[in-house]
């Protein structure tokens, strides 16, 4: 379970795109992730990693990724999107934000307020990962970072991309529901949308928006907001990995 919320259902936006199943069996033997934590000693926070993709040859410094999981989900949960930025040239970070001790993200009052501490803690740890792979040698310290979150690991990404839009290529959410999308040509700000949850009032751009900023809104029919990890379906995976190539390649 990925997320303890259940709203209504939302209107799809965009039709859902097919892309080519070869992808999967591209990742069938891809290698497990390199587990690490780090340790923002200002914040006397520690961070565990799921690092995919990452090399020996430091000449090779590849493009950031950085995956934001749902609230209460693992790092491990989104390989299929992490092995695919791999395949694409990628090193993948992908950060687990809750952990043991933290307090419960609120439920009760304006969440886009209420939850802005947990947003925050999340942007902060986001920040710190970037620039400890930046120092290692193993994230390419010229190339702008690319951003995924699901559920609460999305609003934590889109409030990343606001705070530093100079550090950030394209941020996608998949189906966050509480932070606004940032109204921006750049970076790239695109979303995949389930069918059973909808957005807080003012979170997703309207026709117009959309349109003139370059945005990439996209809504997938008979997609669960819990269902967009690796518990998804092969066809799920595939739409999903269709539409973040599609972010991609515009930013």
């Amino acid at each position: 379970m990925h997320c303890r919320e259940r709203l209504s259902s939302i209107t799809t936006i965009v039709a859902a795109c097919l892309f080519s199943t070869a992808l999967f069996g591209a990742q069938q033997n891809t290698p497990a992730p390199r587990l690490m934590n780090l340790v923002d000693t200002t914040r006397h926070r520690t961070i565990p990693v799921a690092l995919y993709g990452s090399t020996e040859n430091k000449t090779e410094r590849r493009p950031l990724a950085v995956i934001s999981p749902g609230y209460e989900g693992q790092n491990t949960d989104y390989s299929f999107i992490a092995n695919d930025l791999v395949e694409k040239g990628y090193v993948v970070a992908s950060i687990q934000h809750d952990l043991p001790g933290d307090p419960p993200i609120a439920s009760e009052g304006d969440l886009k307020v209420a939850r802005r501490p947990n947003w925050q803690a999340g942007v902060d740890s986001i920040l710190f990962v970037i620039k400890a792979l930046r120092t290692q040698g193993i994230a390419d310290q010229g190339a702008s970072v690319t951003l995924i979150g699901h559920s609460n690991g999305g609003d934590m990404s889109m409030l990343f991309a606001t705070e530093y839009p100079g550090l950030t290529r394209a941020v996608l959410s998949l189906d966050n529901r509480r932070m606004p999308l940032p109204r921006v040509i750049k970076p790239r700000i695109c979303s995949i949308r389930s069918s059973d949850q909808q957005a807080d009032a003012g979170v997703l751009p309207d026709a117009k928006e959309i349109a003139d900023l370059n945005m990439l809104i996209a809504g997938i029919p008979e997609m669960e907001h819990n269902n967009m990890w690796d518990g998804a379906s092969d066809k799920q995976k595939e739409i999903m990995l269709g539409y973040i190539s599609a972010c991609l390649n515009g930013a």
